[in-house]
């Protein structure tokens, strides 16, 4: 298999694995465009470089919520919860999430033992699915000032433009969070720096290190899947981006 995309701050914990598979790797969720077993296959080998077995690498029901499981059992796909997140302290169970523009966060406290993966767009993160990732991890015995975390491809400020409306959420909770949306060449638009406003939230969770996402999704359509660059271009929708952490034993 290529080797994916990885964070310099989880490499270095012996104890985990991690990856954020690229379009080379092939897509990773059941979308309902693609035959499920061509997924299973790719899954597996998915599974297999984060050294799990193929039914341990689970994902979510994503709906773009602050809501959180924490795993303690394997489930079906066809039985996944709905939820943005995920969090355990079992080893050989890799947590995944799956995105094409959102921000895909791995979680690790090695000295706990607990990680957690979390799927944040930006409704799940004003809604708070990172603070709630957290809050799982520690209720499993994790401390936020000793968890690294890291941000898997997403889509950058440079290709996100979005309406007039769309800071309000954002300053309504806090006023400087307007710092992350730039002017657009589009009168009366904006440029939001998603990947930015993510670091803010977990620099003030109070996570001891943050590694940066690795590319733009919608700037980079040979390697990345992107939904803003398929609806932009007419193009159908192909595939999601698998990321994915997993506890050695």
């Amino acid at each position: 298999m290529i080797e994916p995309l990885s964070a310099a701050n989880l490499s270095a914990l012996p104890r985990v694995r991690h990856a954020f598979f690229t379009r080379a790797h092939g897509n990773g969720g059941f979308s309902g465009q693609e035959n499920p077993q061509d997924v299973h296959e790719t899954r597996a080998h998915m599974a297999a470089h984060l050294t799990v077995l193929p039914e341990n690498l689970l994902s979510a029901y994503q709906i773009h919520s602050p809501d959180v499981v924490v795993v303690t059992k394997i489930w079906q796909a066809d039985d996944r919860p709905r939820a943005d997140a995920l969090v355990t302290d079992r080893s050989g169970i890799a947590l995944g999430v799956l995105t094409a523009d959102c921000v895909p966060v791995l979680f690790a406290d090695q000295d706990a033992g607990v990680i957690g993966a979390a799927h944040a767009g930006w409704r799940g993160a004003v809604g708070g699915v990172l603070e709630n990732t957290l809050a799982a991890m520690e209720r499993l015995g994790a401390g936020a000032g000793r968890v690294q975390a890291a941000l898997g491809p997403c889509i950058w400020q440079a290709s996100y433009e979005v309406g007039p409306d769309f800071p309000a959420p954002f300053i309504a909770q806090d006023a400087a969070y307007m710092k992350f949306f730039a002017p657009s060449v589009k009168d009366g638009h904006y440029m939001f720096d998603l990947p930015a406003y993510i670091r803010e939230r977990l620099r003030r969770a109070g996570v001891a290190s943050v590694a940066a996402s690795p590319g733009d999704t919608c700037a980079a359509p040979d390697r990345f899947y992107s939904h803003r660059y398929s609806t932009l271009h007419a193009e159908k929708r192909d595939g999601n981006l698998m990321s994915a952490i997993t506890l050695l034993p």
